[in-house]
């Protein structure tokens, strides 16, 4: 019997040699077995590929096997993969844990699985979320997100800011398949993504769960943070989509003002 819920994750990358392993070992290292790892890459040239086979042998003599994909083609950028990924899943929850990216912990899955499993096959969430670390290059601790999950998740929970890391957003399968990543996004397209799925679940009156556990160390130099400038244009344009203009810009002033005075 397939064992419920069951979870897509997915490393997205290209030419990350020097950061994939600690993304792939933690992976293999999580306790619960109903797990499909999807790696979608970009034709890396790097070790990149090196690891992954390396990967896909040591996965035959752990204690807790999963499933391996690989698609390895051309894609249009980050977020023109992550929709390959959606697509391809076959996991009843999707998360995104990219190269750099980790499990908080080996029990991670666990821990979501059984948050899940509380609900009714009638009240499935929508979404199962939780708090997040930030690592260094090195994947060493640096801090607790600023950014804290709020006890109840709603989509104006968003107009704050991206409260609720990509990486511990975990989204049902079959939702995420509806609403795939905007491509007119470049840095932001994850952010206008979650709030789509929010929104779709109070539409349906479905739960989004608080895990209440930090279940990702998050590699702090992001490509949101490499180009904060262009991102923040981005999310306000967001922003003024869901929210309306004047909403969105006080908001958004309130974001710049406690980046710069909130250490």
């Amino acid at each position: 019997m397939k064992q419920y819920p069951s979870f897509t994750v997915v490393t997205v990358t290209y030419n990350a040699g020097d950061t994939i392993r600690r993304t792939l070992d933690s992976v293999a290292s999580q306790t619960y077995e109903a797990i499909e790892h999807l790696i979608i890459d970009g034709c890396s040239s790097d070790e990149t590929m090196r690891e992954i086979h390396l990967y896909v042998e040591r996965n035959t003599d752990t204690k807790h096997p999963h499933s391996i994909r690989l698609i390895r083609e051309p894609d249009r950028g980050l977020y023109d993969a992550m929709n390959k990924a959606i697509i391809n899943a076959k996991g009843d929850y999707i998360v995104f844990l990219n190269a750099g990216d980790k499990f908080h912990d080996n029990s991670t899955i666990e821990k979501v699985a059984a948050t899940v499993r509380r609900f009714s096959a009638a009240r499935r969430p929508v979404v199962a979320y939780g708090e997040t670390d930030l690592v260094d290059d090195s994947g060493q601790f640096i801090r607790h997100r600023r950014l804290s999950a709020p006890e109840r998740l709603t989509s104006r929970s968003f107009l704050l800011g991206m409260l609720v890391c990509h990486q511990s957003f975990y989204v049902r399968s079959d939702t995420a398949r509806r609403f795939l990543y905007d491509l007119r996004y470049r840095y932001s397209a994850d952010y206008d993504w979650c709030i789509r799925i929010m929104r779709h679940a109070e539409k349906r009156g479905l739960p989004m769960a608080n895990v209440g556990e930090i279940l990702t160390d998050y590699l702090a130099e992001g490509m949101t943070t490499r180009h904060q400038r262009a991102s923040l244009f981005e999310r306000l344009r967001i922003m003024a989509r869901h929210y309306g203009w004047f909403a969105a810009l006080a908001s958004h002033l309130w974001i710049v003002v406690r980046a710069i005075f909130v250490r």
